[in-house]
């Protein structure tokens, strides 16, 4: 019952993402015909590609034939390239992954560690600081946190390139940029769950046997803590991938969110409906994810169905 749940909430969100992304893009005012030949193309010309390309159809009928090549695993070709967008997207998102896995991992090894800190300082100035700072961090949107970290690491101190891909160095400042965003929310989430359950029955007895506080925080506070955590870690990788539109613009990296961009730019809208898929298929598959390893963490969920 649990997986048929989960696979119809799974296609009915990519039908729907497919159906909003498909209307909302012609909708957008703009001929992608004139952006790819110019206003001063004669008509008939105008014409013989907007039949080429299918746009001279009904808009249902535009969008049953895009379904009928998803089913074939057919994104299409680039209007602005004619290069096939699998291809594209094969190019481009391992770079992304690659970003969202650094961040992630960037967040999770500063914002655990500092939420267990606040949790067991609660009350005084330690876990003041740590809040603000959460807080401060949290505020920052990333294209205001990544020109500042590029003006501070790249242009004044020289460490780190500015941006681009040349260098294994070149992932650092991006993936601060969305790692420091993820760290502040891990670091409350992780204060007020270890907070409720440290004055648990059960962590007083841990720690009437005898028990070192090492060994009663980590093994047993830390893991009945983590059931909201994994929560948030699923959601927000799924808003990694999502971010990354605004982080790799700013930093020239090359990976689907940069991709995004530039098709939107040049209206090249097959483009934009595949990276768009993608991120959103990422995002589902994230959440499913969360939900199987939410119910192996917690034995309760299991008796839900």
């Amino acid at each position: 019952m649990f997986l048929i749940k989960r696979l119809f909430s799974f296609f009915t969100v990519i039908f729907g993402v497919l159906l909003l992304t498909f209307l909302l893009v012609h909708l957008v005012p703009g001929d992608p015909v004139e952006v790819m030949l110019g206003e001063s193309v004669s008509l008939a010309d105008k014409e013989a590609l907007r039949a080429e390309l299918g746009l001279n159809l009904p808009i249902m009928q535009q969008f049953g034939i895009y379904l009928n090549k998803l089913v074939h695993a057919d994104f299409g070709q680039s209007i602005h390239t004619h290069q096939p967008i699998i291809e594209m997207i094969q190019a481009r998102y391992p770079a992304t992954l690659k970003l969202a896995v650094l961040s992630l991992f960037i967040g999770l090894i500063i914002g655990i560690p500092l939420g267990i800190y606040a949790a067991l300082h609660a009350g005084h100035w330690q876990d003041f600081v740590v809040t603000i700072v959460s807080v401060r961090l949290s505020a920052m949107p990333a294209f205001w946190l990544g020109p500042l970290l590029m003006l501070l690491f790249a242009v004044w101190l020289g460490w780190l390139p500015v941006s681009g891909m040349e260098s294994q160095a070149s992932i650092v400042l991006p993936a601060l940029t969305l790692g420091f965003g993820l760290s502040a929310i891990l670091t409350r989430m992780t204060r007020t769950s270890l907070l409720e359950v440290l004055n648990e029955d059960y962590i007083r007895t841990a720690r009437a046997k005898g028990l070192s506080e090492k060994t009663v925080i980590l093994r047993h506070a830390l893991r009945a803590a983590l059931l909201p955590i994994i929560t948030i870690v699923g959601l927000q990788v799924g808003s990694l991938l999502a971010g990354t539109v605004i982080t790799e613009t700013i930093f020239s990296w090359d990976g689907i969110g940069r991709l995004l961009v530039e098709s939107i730019e040049k209206r090249d809208y097959p483009v934009t409906q595949a990276c768009v898929l993608v991120v959103a298929l990422s995002y589902v598959l994230i959440n499913a994810l969360t939900d199987v390893l939410y119910r192996l963490a917690d034995p309760r969920m299991r008796a839900v169905g």
